[in-house]
């Protein structure tokens, strides 16, 4: 199953990335342009590895940082209540 955010969560792009916002506490996450383009690319129904290939294409980085990259933004949206 594809990552969905909350539905309690909305987005708002901005020229440095991508800010969430928890309506339901009233807090804000913001993400950076790597952690905005891994969850783009999960919410478009990608899985990890597809969002580690494409940090790898965008950012030219290796695939265990990539890697790492990924799991922890996703550990980190999951325990926020941002994603399911």
């Amino acid at each position: 199953m594809a990552l969905r955010l909350g539905a309690h969560i909305t987005t708002a792009d901005t020229e440095y990335g991508t800010v969430l916002l928890d309506q339901r506490s009233g807090e804000y996450w913001e993400l950076n342009p790597t952690g905005t383009l891994i969850l783009r690319t999960l919410l478009d129904g990608g899985d990890e590895q597809d969002a580690t290939d494409a940090l790898i294409a965008e950012f030219d980085i290796d695939r265990s940082r990539g890697s790492q990259d990924v799991a922890e933004l996703l550990t980190q949206l999951r325990s926020c209540g941002l994603v399911s």
